[in-house]
């Protein structure tokens, strides 16, 4: 299930979302899913490995210069400390489920994943400290847009609760 969400996943960011171009500088980046519904209790290092790989591969479909991998790789490393925020110490125990939570809860990690993602991407896509409220706009409409279809994805395939 994690290869189909994964090859899923590259494709359509690649073939449909990389294309979109709202107002000239809106792209989401709905990817970044799954390492939002990754098995939390896999193995750390494949889990990162995992995040390099499908940042990588939309790199190069998309000529971005190791910007998706280096943004996906820090958001892959970052997971447990976000989850620890978010759901508190609950989710170390073996019985967590991201489906048992509270949609609260899965929007927040959601946010954070999507917040820190963008901010490095284009952080490190504009490098330049005078465009800081360039960079401000982007991660912000940017972050919007790539939540909200996430959300409807999330609504539309996600693990249903019964």
């Amino acid at each position: 299930m994690n290869t189909l969400r994964f090859l899923l996943l590259i494709l359509v960011q690649v073939l449909v979302f990389n294309r979109l171009n709202f107002f000239g500088f809106i792209n989401p980046m709905v990817y970044i899913l799954f390492l939002y519904w990754y098995p939390i209790k896999e193995k750390r290092n494949l889990f990162i490995t995992l995040g390099f790989l499908l940042g990588f591969a939309i790199d190069l479909f998309s000529d971005t210069m190791a910007l998706h991998a280096a943004s996906a790789l820090t958001i892959a490393y970052m997971r447990p400390a976000i989850m620890r925020f978010v759901f508190g110490v609950n989710y170390e125990f073996q019985s967590f489920k991201l489906s048992n939570s509270t949609r609260i809860q899965q929007f927040t990690f959601l946010a954070l994943l999507v917040i820190v993602h963008h901010t490095i991407f284009f952080t490190l896509e504009i490098f330049s400290v005078s465009n800081m409220l360039l960079i401000l706009k982007k991660v912000v409409f940017n972050g919007m847009a790539t939540l909200i279809l996430c959300m409807l994805f999330i609504s539309l395939f996600g693990v249903s609760r019964e």
